[in-house]
């Protein structure tokens, strides 16, 4: 009787959790979404704490990444049970820690963080989708805890709440242990506050206006018909060219641009026109050759004046040749790929499964980081799946940029929650960091984000406009940039003490007799 209810409970608890992020965004909820699986994993072991993990993960990552499903049947099964996989590993861990006696909320949330860390790293670079901290993205103090020490921080505090109510309510007969509880979710949301006023202050560097071009309005893969009339290309180039407002900067998102503009003269005579005529820098996304047969996913820069090949105009990999017009020498080429996305592990012992052929062409990880110089501003690049990755925005930050610029296409994921869900990701990458965020998608959504984290505008899906905003933009540095994943390191220390204290408490147990006096 006791193993369906556990398990019942844990399928709750992934349910729960999936209503606190995109599309229902109910973030809050993960303060206690997390509570039935927590319970489910109390006094069970290793093999059974998997089993409940598992179950949770699969509820919870079936309804968050139900958008695979566009890439096939066949990778939904697969993908949910390897993202599912890190839940079964978080509760055999907690299982096996608490037939040792660490069941405490920080023990339980340590846990937490270090399995989220492992799944945003492993395999192929690791995909971060669903970190519980996410679920805050629009709460302001959330994301302030974020610029001390990035979204880990905030995963861990919302599974030390989940796990002190979870001791709070179990323990409701003993006064202590629930005004102890208690007690520890006021002190975890007292210290939220605090860390959240006490923010260092950064420096204003001026403000950037900004014009974001969203110009696919195709819910679905683009004819032959408009394939040859460029039809994407045109749409882009005509919203950019009825844009009134004065701006610094106009951005076309990645696949806006079906050609390499250094081989494409119409391209590159539009771009440069585009420059001159609004006095911005231009910045495009498109695709361009990389070894192998493979490509680049690549942005490129156009400037309102012609560049000087032999002066840099920005820092990082350059191809360096004159031009003769706006396009500058600098490139940014996307460093963190989609497996199976992007390019296919493996591709000739998985040449049978169909989907793949989707994928048809390999891309071939760009050479390093990249900061535009965009008039006073200095701008770091991040191509689409890229802003899921705090280290990416931490190192732009870190090498001066002032502002954090997102070129997306998540066009393949139709209305699902996707771009919701990555939107949510770069509010943290903002927060972290202290930069302004300004993504462009191809068909949505396109957003400006401001330096705390919060939307300022955004655009609907598959809507053909452009959106124009105006951030401050700053320099310095937040703890965060400073001192990185602290998080995960205090974790890992957290739990090394609280074994060591628990193997020591054992010898202790071991050596007393029944009247309390060490044996020989």
């Amino acid at each position: 009787m006791t193993r369906p209810r556990r398990l019942a409970a844990a399928v709750l608890s992934g349910l729960l959790l999936s209503a606190a992020f995109p599309p229902l965004d109910l973030g809050p909820l993960a303060l206690v979404a997390l509570v039935p699986l927590l319970w489910a994993w109390r006094g069970v072991g290793p093999v059974a704490g998997a089993l409940y993990g598992g179950a949770a993960g699969i509820a919870f990552f079936g309804v968050l990444v139900e958008w695979s499903r566009y890439f096939g049947v066949v990778a939904v099964g697969p993908f949910v049970l390897f993202l599912s996989s890190w839940w079964m590993l978080a509760g055999a861990v907690v299982g096996w820690l608490g037939r040792r006696g660490l069941t405490g909320a920080p023990v339980v949330a340590s846990v937490w963080v270090l399995v989220e860390a492992g799944r945003g790293r492993v395999p192929f670079g690791g995909f971060p989708w669903g970190d519980v901290g996410y679920a805050f993205h629009d709460l302001g103090v959330a994301r302030a805890v974020a610029g001390w020490g990035g979204v880990a921080v905030v995963s861990w505090m919302a599974v030390s709440v989940n796990g002190l109510l979870l001791e709070g309510a179990l323990g409701r007969a003993r006064r202590e242990v629930l005004v102890r509880s208690l007690g520890g979710v006021v002190a975890v949301m007292a210290v939220a506050g605090l860390a959240a006023a006490a923010l260092p202050d950064l420096t204003p560097t001026g403000r950037l206006r900004v014009a974001m071009v969203q110009g696919n309005d195709l819910n679905r893969d683009p004819n032959p018909t408009e394939i040859g009339d460029r039809y994407i290309v045109r749409k882009h180039l005509d919203l950019a060219g009825d844009i009134k407002d004065p701006v610094d900067l106009i951005m076309l998102p990645e696949s806006s641009l079906d050609a390499d503009p250094r081989q494409d003269r119409f391209l590159d005579l539009a771009l440069s026109a585009l420059a001159a005529d609004h006095d911005a820098d231009v910045l495009a996304g498109g695709n361009t050759p990389a070894p192998h047969d493979r490509l680049f996913n690549t942005v490129f820069h156009y400037r309102p004046q012609p560049a000087d090949p032999e002066e840099p105009t920005g820092s990082g990999p350059a191809t360096k040749e004159p031009t003769g017009t706006g396009r500058t020498a600098e490139l940014y080429s996307k460093r963190h790929l989609v497996p199976f996305g992007e390019y296919v592990p493996w591709r000739s012992a998985l040449s049978f499964i169909e989907e793949l052929q989707q994928v048809p062409t390999d891309y071939e990880p760009g050479p390093g980081p990249t900061v535009f110089a965009v008039g006073d501003h200095r701008a770091g690049a991040l191509i689409c799946f890229e802003s899921a990755f705090p280290a990416l925005a931490r190192e732009y930050a870190r090498q001066g940029a002032d502002a954090l610029v997102v070129l997306t296409n998540n066009r393949s994921y139709r209305r699902s929650a996707n771009s919701a869900q990555h939107l949510a990701m770069g509010q943290f990458r903002a927060a972290e960091t202290g930069r302004p965020l300004l993504q462009a998608a191809i068909s949505g959504i396109t957003a400006v984000v401001d330096h705390t984290g919060r939307v300022r505008g955004e655009t609907r899906l598959f809507e053909p406009t452009v959106l124009v905003g105006e951030v401050d933009t700053y320099r310095g540095r937040t703890p965060y940039t400073v001192a990185g994943e602290w998080a995960m390191l205090g974790s890992a220390v957290l739990l090394a003490a609280a074994l060591v204290a628990a193997r020591r408490r054992r010898s202790r147990g071991a050596l007393m007799g029944d009247g309390g006096e060490a044996q020989p």
